[in-house]
């Protein structure tokens, strides 16, 4: 029997998945235990294994695809067994099945008598787009009703878009005829807004040839099929369209502006007539008026920078999405506070150099300064602390995170138990995880379980900066890089390095006097490294 395979939960905060490859197509013989497929989650890419064996019957997310957790991501079952009630949820066919039906018998879907009897002389306003981003305008107030003559240039209505509401007149002159939308209503960009045309004219056929296309689509619901054969639209309709060619004035010689741009060129003393209208059938707008570039003698334009405006568009990942989610909660819900220091890093180099002279061993300042906050986190476990609802929990195991950069984005492998661990062992242990973080290995455990955490921008030469709290921490150090530079020992002027590292606090955790003796005691270990191997 066909078995379904949905999209796996593979860590504990995977949302959705992605697909990054199959190592099956449709057709092949799967066994229990082979990898099916790689799920990129929001923290690795992971293989996923088979718990059934049969056949592949179908693919329900393609490579590069994206899809909640528990989502159809596979069928495998008996070699030519009929799925399709499986694909379709056992309930209705597919949209392929549904659309063939349907063309097969156009009947099914009826449509609105139309009368082909469109009388000349109809103009039909469509709701113009007064933005560049307007998908979509809410009418606020209508200049005009049913029945009122209407002349060009004369305000319609008043129209509220994404950004403003404008006023919105008339390029035609006659009858108002008919209202699309009153009030306080909502519709599309190009949905009819008004009629305009001679008085006492039929424009019941012209409103039910407008609706038609709703009408066919009302009836295709839920599912979108192939509509009753189309109605083919009357010559003598003229539809207002969204891209109309750019005129300057209209046949009468008016030249068309928005009352705002009127009134803005007359303050700059602007001509209208030498304005380059790019608003609906050439419309002077705002924008063209801050824009205008005069000419100067000898017919020359003012210089104006020119070039090609380009973007690059990156899909989010699901690590992307993560991390963008996780911070944002993190920055607006936790009252963050930062404390700086500045520590000095003359013992700590020499205390380097001396123990990389041991033979087949190396360690690095991010080392150091990893070990020296997981002793400092044992002496301070308010710092080594979370917020909950209803409590704080203080740990006295010490978990540190090390934050590493990835190309997505950011991950945060953890060291158990960091103060138990050599110098040596927590850098063997921070160098894996970086390497297979970059190469998204990390298994979601190695991952969870942190109690504090570091982020080092040194090695990138950032001499400061802050980070924001990796929950459920209560805090996160930022590390910057070494800098040689004149300090004052001992009453003289001498070289030194030094080190700078902000530490950003939960407030709803750590108070500022905890923050400040969890520093002191890390410059302690810091300053003199000596004291974190005797």
């Amino acid at each position: 029997m066909a078995e379904i395979i949905n999209m796996p939960r593979l860590s504990d905060t995977m949302e959705e998945g992605t697909v990054a490859k199959w190592f099956k197509k449709v057709g092949d013989t799967v066994k229990e235990g082979e990898i099916l497929a790689e799920i990129e989650t929001d923290k690795a890419t992971m293989e996923f294994e088979s718990f059934n064996e049969g056949h592949l019957l179908h693919i329900g997310i393609q490579e590069g695809g994206t899809a909640p957790v528990d989502t159809l991501l596979a069928i495998i079952g008996e070699k030519g067994e009929d799925i399709s009630a499986l694909i379709s949820g056992g309930e209705t066919p597919s949209p392929a099945v549904e659309k063939v039906a349907v063309q097969e018998n156009q009947s099914e879907v009826p449509s609105a008598p139309v009368s082909s009897e469109i009388p000349e002389g109809i103009e039909i306003i469509t709701m113009p787009r007064l933005s560049d981003t307007m998908e979509e305008g809410t009418v606020a107030k209508w200049n005009k009703k049913v029945g009122d003559t209407v002349k060009e240039g004369d305000i319609l209505a008043e129209i509220e878009t994404d950004k403003a509401t404008m006023e919105f007149e008339s390029f035609y002159q006659g009858t108002l005829l008919h209202i699309g939308l009153n009030e306080g209503e909502s519709a599309p960009v190009d949905s009819v807004l008004a009629i305009i045309g001679k008085k006492g004219t039929d424009i019941s056929g012209v409103i039910a040839s407008q609706a038609q296309p709703k009408a066919a689509a009302t009836k295709a619901d839920p599912a979108p099929v192939v509509s009753a054969p189309k109605v083919e639209s009357v010559p003598e309709v003229k539809v207002a369209p969204t891209a109309a060619p750019v005129v300057k004035s209209t046949s009468n010689g008016r030249i068309v502006a928005s009352p705002l741009a009127k009134k803005l060129a007359s303050e700059k003393g602007i001509d209208l007539a030498r304005v380059q209208g790019s608003g609906d059938h050439g419309r002077i707008v705002k924008k063209d008026i801050d824009n205008y570039q005069p000419q100067v003698g000898g017919g020359v334009k003012a210089f104006a920078p020119s070039g090609t405006e380009s973007v690059t568009v990156i899909a989010n990942s699901q690590m992307r999405k993560t991390i963008a989610k996780r911070l944002s909660a993190s920055k607006f819900t936790a009252p963050h506070y930062y404390l700086g220091v500045e520590f000095d890093m003359d013992n700590a180099i020499a205390f380097r150099a001396q123990y990389n002279s041991i033979p087949d061993t190396k360690i690095s300042f991010n080392d150091i300064v990893v070990k020296a906050v997981a002793l400092a986190l044992k002496q301070h476990p308010q710092v080594n602390a979370k917020w909950e609802d209803n409590q704080i929990t203080q740990h006295h195991h010490v978990h540190v995170g090390v934050a590493v950069a990835v190309e997505d984005g950011l991950v945060v492998p953890v060291v158990k138990f960091t103060d138990e661990q050599s110098l040596p062992q927590i850098g063997a242990a921070v160098k894996d995880y970086a390497i297979r973080a970059r190469d998204k290995k990390l298994k979601p455990e190695e991952m969870e379980g942190s109690t504090f955490t570091i982020s080092n921008l040194g090695m990138f030469g950032i001499q400061e900066f802050t980070s924001i709290i990796n929950q459920p921490n209560g805090a996160i150090l930022s590390v910057g890089a070494i800098v040689q530079k004149p300090v004052v020992k001992e009453g003289a002027i001498v070289v030194g390095n030094t080190m700078k590292l902000t530490l950003a606090c939960d407030h709803r955790v750590v108070d500022g006097a905890t923050g400040a003796q969890f520093l002191l005691t890390l410059r302690a270990f810091v300053e003199n490294p000596l004291t974190m191997v005797v």
